[in-house]
């Protein structure tokens, strides 16, 4: 088990490395700046949704601001009734507007009750806001500071291809005329062996026989030559 799990971690580091060598860095880094971009949307809409919950309590809270003060002043509305009517007798109307100041008062606590309940939740949601416009606005400068290294990569990415470029050309000259040596190199060797070989052929051509006699018909001749020069020259008178 032991060996199989090494060379499963062997052939997947592998994998990773060969892939890496292949991908093309400008796609790597436009890969990059789009992920960088979706990752801000995303963050982006988030803090719409926490920015605009804030919103929505502040809306909440007004509403439920104009219910306290409708509760609390009809409440007092049938306190001043009922006092009335207990003022003028009437036990029953009394009664009556007891009973509605009571039931009054019961909505004007539920209402207090949840304006408090909605201003908690307001304050938690004001920080909250507030870290998602931070949150914001650091990742918007982030995605900036991103796409400046993008211009800059981008450039060196340039100047790599352009500098590999002039050192494939200064390769290939390099190349040809190496090559070029090479060439007449192999045209020297064939001059000097061409060469040797006829001095080495006149060597031993004078070593023979043959070579000899040759020879002595050219000294004959060089001599028979120079006699006929005398003669002309005696023709001649000089």
């Amino acid at each position: 088990m032991g060996f199989f799990k090494r060379l499963w971690g062997y052939i997947k580091t592998l994998f990773r490395v060969k892939t890496e060598a292949a991908m093309d860095p400008e796609i790597e880094i436009e890969q990059a700046i789009h992920e960088a971009k979706e990752r801000d949307q995303d963050l982006r809409n988030q803090a719409a949704k926490v920015v605009a919950h804030r919103v929505q309590l502040e809306s909440k809270i007004e509403r439920a601001a104009d219910d306290v003060g409708e509760a609390r002043e009809l409440a007092k509305q049938a306190l001043l009734k009922a006092q009335e009517s207990t003022t003028g007798g009437d036990t029953a109307g009394a009664d009556k507007w007891t009973k509605a100041a009571t039931g009054l008062a019961m909505k004007l606590q539920a209402s207090e009750n949840n304006l408090n309940s909605l201003k908690k939740q307001y304050e938690s949601a004001v920080l909250q806001s507030d870290d998602a416009k931070k949150a914001t606005q650091q990742n918007a400068m982030r995605l900036q500071e991103l796409a400046a290294k993008r211009m800059e990569m981008l450039g060196d990415l340039q100047q790599a291809k352009m500098q590999e470029s002039v050192n494939a050309a200064v390769e290939a000259i390099s190349s040809t005329m190496d090559d070029e040596a090479v060439s007449l190199e192999k045209v020297e060797d064939k001059i000097e062996q061409r060469k040797a070989m006829a001095m080495a052929k006149a060597e031993l051509r004078e070593s023979t026989p043959d070579g000899a006699e040759m020879e002595l018909r050219e000294a004959v001749s060089m001599a028979q030559a120079d006699a006929k020069l005398d003669e002309l020259r005696a023709e001649l008178g000089i």
